[in-house]
């Protein structure tokens, strides 16, 4: 299982259009994932002020796009290298952090 963390209102115009693409997608050619240990640690590095987060859970054979695992920061994170496909998507989480404004708890 890999996870993509997204915002609400990019996922449900993903919903509408088909297919989904994050922005890093066209600035860096493929779009970040992360295998569920290594979500926290992304999420407080990177997520700190963004509202109202998912997670995408991603089931990694059912993946149409290239997928790659990378190492990056000295360890290997999953990337996807094209859109991705909906039904890939096994289930999508409410993502918040607690009231300190720390990630501790995937769901």
């Amino acid at each position: 299982m890999i996870i993509h963390i997204v915002e609400r209102r990019v996922w449900e115009q993903a919903q509408q259009s088909g297919e989904y693409r994050a922005a890093s997608l066209a600035s860096e050619g493929f779009m970040h994932c992360s295998r569920p240990e290594q979500v926290l640690a992304v999420a407080n590095r990177f997520y700190g002020s963004v509202p109202d987060l998912l997670l995408l859970w991603i089931d990694p054979q059912r993946v149409s796009a290239p997928l790659r695992y990378e190492a990056n920061d000295g360890e290997i994170y999953p990337h996807v290298y094209g859109a991705l496909n909906l039904d890939c998507v096994i289930r999508v989480g409410e993502f918040a952090p607690d009231v300190d404004g720390v990630y501790r708890t995937l769901n």
